[in-house]
């Protein structure tokens, strides 16, 4: 036994052998694998936008679509480069953003405080919300002679339009986030003593935030249409009096220009509605970057 006991204690040690080639390659294949997922999902939006481009191209360059109908993408980005040359292009695109911007920020708070109110109060609700559902289905352009009878022909009736009809969206998803607000937290709240502040802070602000997100970015799309309209009307300036005027020219590449215009700043402002909504609902399991397929 003791000899047996030697020959156990002097027999080597095996040593794990070094990771191979082929453990480490298949280690480092998910590494390689996340980055081209990430590249992947960044420009998969941009793949209708890119055939949309190609096909456009090429029906211009084959003549399939006649440049009285729709000119070439070289033909508008000439007409672009002519007016940004000018400086036409940018005092436009400047006037048209700080109408959107005291349009929106006047019709997005007059939303929010009345959706709180209505939300909040069944007194209000009864006081308000009916006749506030009977001003929204109002059409635009039957207000713009009112308003310009009303407030001239200046900068007012223009950013008036844009906050109506900013409002209402922020408005009714306000409302609707609010009632989606589950009662049993704000009866818990009130066991514990929280005030009525301290309640519309700390519950029924985060639990309607989802909705009110939603309808601010929803509000930033209408603002834009109500901005076409305002801008077509008894204006000598902006991106809708470019596009007007070029219809009135017969100058097709500019109206493209303006069309184009309009959908990239709608494509920017909501992508900052986006990154708003990440940095606000962080803790809200849809909107965290992990926990989407």
């Amino acid at each position: 036994m003791p000899e047996q006991l030697s020959l156990d204690q002097d027999a080597p040690r095996r040593i794990p052998a070094p990771p191979t080639a082929e453990r480490s390659s298949t280690a480092a294949a998910p590494r390689r694998a996340l980055p081209a997922k990430r590249m992947a999902t960044a420009l998969l939006p941009w793949a209708v936008p890119a055939f949309a481009l190609l096909a456009w191209q090429w029906s211009s360059a084959t003549g399939a679509l006649s440049p009285t109908v729709l000119p070439a993408p070289g033909d508008v980005w000439r007409a672009g480069r002519d007016l940004a040359e000018t400086g036409e292009l940018w005092r436009h695109i400047e006037i048209s953003l700080r109408r959107i911007a005291l349009g929106f920020a006047l019709g997005a708070a007059t939303g929010l405080v009345l959706g709180f109110l209505v939300g909040m109060s069944r007194i209000a609700e009864g006081l308000l919300d009916r006749s506030l559902q009977m001003v929204r289905t109002i059409p635009h352009l039957a207000l713009v002679p009112l308003f310009i009878a009303w407030f001239g022909i200046g900068e007012e009736p223009k950013v008036l339009l844009v906050a109506l009809g900013t409002m209402f969206p922020v408005y009714l998803n306000t409302v609707t986030g609010i009632r989606g607000v589950d009662r049993k937290l704000i009866q818990l709240g009130r066991s514990y003593g929280l005030s009525r502040t301290s309640l519309i802070r700390q519950i029924v602000v985060p639990g309607a935030l989802p909705s009110i997100l939603s309808g601010i970015r929803y509000a930033l799309g209408v603002a834009w249409l109500t901005l076409v309209i305002a801008e077509t009307i008894a204006s000598r300036d902006g991106i809708g009096y470019l596009a007007q005027n070029a219809r009135e020219l017969l100058r097709t590449d500019q109206l493209v220009l303006a069309i184009l215009l309009y959908a990239f700043a709608g494509l920017l402002a909501d992508t900052i509605t986006r990154l708003i909504e990440r940095r606000a609902l962080r803790w809200h399991s849809g909107y965290q970057r992990t926990g989407r397929p």
